[in-house]
């Protein structure tokens, strides 16, 4: 079972978007908002790899000194073998295309509650959005579905009394598939 949890851990990793990747390459200087921005930019680690100083620092809230630790850090051949391994192991360095309209979530608000079996609350929440749901903390009228783990607590009974519908963390599982 929890051979499971890695392979799940390890596969949900591989769906992180380019721009917590390059944050997670740990960049000197280099922090979330400025990950998202260069991802935008430079939609490639290619890209972003054969930038000049100049042209990065051309972007909103990059500096000389950020632009400079960026160009450096690609320059170590540490880093470029590193690039590489994390190609071959299926992470993404690239920025995927804007999500498609019709997504088998859009518009639907999911709550969680207690623990799921596989997926951590951040890897499910991760899940939900990405196929165009929406999650909350909150179980409200608005709510189309409760998502319900092990020991799901308050959440459950509200769910109950308002007659929102309630998934396993397998149900969500299929639903994302569609």
């Amino acid at each position: 079972k929890s051979a499971t949890k890695i392979i799940t851990a390890i596969n949900g990793s591989k769906q992180q978007p380019w721009s917590k990747l390059l944050y997670g390459l740990g960049i000197p200087h280099l922090g979330v908002v400025t990950s998202e921005v260069l991802a935008k930019e430079f939609p490639t680690v290619t890209a972003l790899s054969q930038a000049s100083s100049s042209a990065i620092s051309l972007n909103y809230g990059i500096g000389v000194e950020i632009a400079e630790a960026i160009t450096q850090w690609f320059r170590l051949s540490s880093n470029q073998s590193l690039i590489t391994a994390l190609e071959a192991a299926g992470l993404q360095l690239e920025s995927q295309p804007d999500t498609p309209q019709n997504q088998p979530l859009d518009g639907k608000t999911f709550v969680l509650s207690g623990t799921l079996a596989n997926l951590t609350r951040t890897q499910a929440q991760t899940l939900i959005e990405a196929r165009g749901g929406k999650v909350s903390n909150s179980v409200t009228q608005k709510t189309d579905y409760l998502v319900v783990g092990e020991n799901p607590g308050s959440k459950l009974a509200k769910a109950e009394k308002l007659n929102i519908p309630q998934l396993t963390e397998t149900d969500l599982m299929l639903m994302t598939e569609s």
